[in-house]
């Protein structure tokens, strides 16, 4: 069992539920790592700035002994045992301690060169009581010149370093990153809802599209007709035009079928009367091949007709000039004796968007009219019409002669809707049904009036850009 697929809003709000999280996520993940960045810079500046103020009140006296700051601590946690903030000053055999590290230990310091600085962490230290913790460190490389003044003085290393424990940071983090997510994770959820109203406005004409359908599935309507954004246009006209043609098509099976019951009915009561009158053998032989016959061609001729009236709504483009040649050679040979000259003027990207079988109708009835009653001249004239938008190119076809043409008072009659194609246009002996059959079909308009130029009748079809 094939599985249903996923509809368009359900796509849209998937698509847009993992195109928010991706940069929600993005988001929170680039800002927690800003702001761990920042921290441990704050940090490393603050830890500097520790280490600058002891350095600075360190003194050493004439046998090169350290003295401890006296000025007291930059900050009241170096004075508080056990605090999480630690100093220590490690060299030359001697070593200081803050108040804060009595009875704690520290990461010792690895040997630095002259001048070099240091700020590394978080270190996990376990000390000499199997306690672990975890430290940022801060430390300073410091060259001191000791000795009694005006005697040869004595270089000096030292290491300065300046500890902070990192359940500090730690806490930190944790708080901005619980509010982080909670806002973003907030911000997620207005989003979707925002998003999930907006696909829900712009899906709409969807919605209407699909109401319409049904309408129009259930016969309540005939086509769309509702306002829809550009993009979906070709969509509804393409619908529109499909149904359209359609119920011209089912239109036109049903006139075809009453036309053949109402063309039968005739030979049929003929038969009828003949079987009743008790004519002859041979007379009644007669007549039933005779009305035969006539239902035969009544027959042919309504089923061409139909197949006339059908054709492909979207057809591709067939090139109408070598087609037109075509027709216009077997037309020279069968008028030869007339030397008539047909003058061409077709646009080379002319293209006749439908079935072949119609195309060579519809031409070669208009030429075929027209060398039966030209005198010495035809002429025909394609010129292509560029669509607008979505809509493919039209066409419009002309064909002219310079016969005695058209009288304008039949030209209303010539033009009615239903004449058939047994019926004969004074002057004019086309096939007109055949015509303004496919004319209809392919809702183009078809015109007839007096040349300008040639002096007889003029057949203009034209066919608009269609959907």
């Amino acid at each position: 069992m094939a599985r249903r697929a996923l509809s368009l809003h359900a796509r849209q709000l998937l698509a847009a539920c993992l195109g928010l999280v991706a940069f929600l996520g993005l988001t929170g993940v680039a800002l927690d790592h800003a702001f761990r960045e920042t921290t441990l810079s704050n940090l490393e500046q603050r830890l500097r700035s520790y280490a600058y103020d002891y350095v600075g009140d360190f003194e050493f006296d004439r046998r090169g002994k350290l003295i401890p700051p006296q000025s007291g601590s930059p900050d009241s946690r170096f004075d508080l045992v056990g605090s999480g903030l630690y100093a220590q000053l490690i060299g030359d055999q001697q070593r200081w301690d803050s108040p804060s590290l009595l009875g704690h230990e520290v990461p010792p310091s690895p040997p630095f060169k002259a001048g070099e600085v240091s700020f590394v962490g978080p270190i996990t230290f376990v000390d000499s009581h199997a306690q672990t913790t975890r430290m940022y460190r801060y430390s300073q490389s410091i060259v001191w010149e000791v000795g009694e003044v005006g005697r040869s003085s004595e270089i000096a290393h030292f290491t300065f370093s300046v500890y902070e424990d990192a359940s500090q940071i730690d806490r930190q983090l944790r708080i901005f990153r619980r509010a982080l997510w909670g806002y973003l994770g907030m911000a997620g959820v207005l989003l979707l809802l925002v998003q999930m109203l907006v696909l829900r406005w712009s899906l709409q004409p969807v919605r209407s599209l699909e109401r319409e359908l049904g309408r129009v599935q259930r016969g309540v309507s005939r086509k769309l007709a509702i306002g829809v954004p550009p993009e979906l246009e070709p969509i509804t006209d393409s619908i529109n035009a499909l149904i359209e043609s359609e119920n011209t098509h089912l239109d036109q099976s049903r006139n075809t079928l009453s036309d053949l019951a109402h063309s039968l009915k005739t030979p049929l009561a003929v038969l009828r009367s003949r079987l009743e009158s008790g004519a002859d053998h041979d007379a009644l032989r007669e007549e039933v091949a005779a009305q035969v016959q006539r239902m035969n061609e009544i027959v042919s001729y309504q089923l061409s007709r139909a197949a006339r009236s059908g054709h492909a709504l979207f057809s591709a483009p067939i090139a109408i000039q070598p087609r037109a040649e075509e027709i216009v050679a077997s037309l020279e040979k069968v008028y030869a004796h007339k030397n008539t000259l047909c003058e061409f003027e077709v646009d080379q990207d002319a293209s006749f968007r439908g079935e072949l079988g119609d195309l060579q109708e519809l031409i070669g009835n208009l030429l075929e009219n027209a060398f039966k009653w030209s005198a010495r001249r035809v002429l025909l004239t394609v010129l292509s019409e560029k669509g607008v938008g979505h809509r493919r190119p039209g066409v419009l076809i002309t064909v002219e002669d310079d016969g005695p043409g058209i009288p304008p008072e039949r030209v209303d009659h010539l033009l009615q809707r239903g004449i058939r194609g047994d019926e004969r246009v004074q002057g004019h002996g086309i096939g007109l049904a055949i015509v303004q059959d496919i004319v209809h079909a392919y809702r183009g308009e078809l015109k007839v009036d007096r040349s300008p130029e040639l002096g007889g009748a003029r057949f203009i079809v034209h066919f608009p850009p269609v959907f």
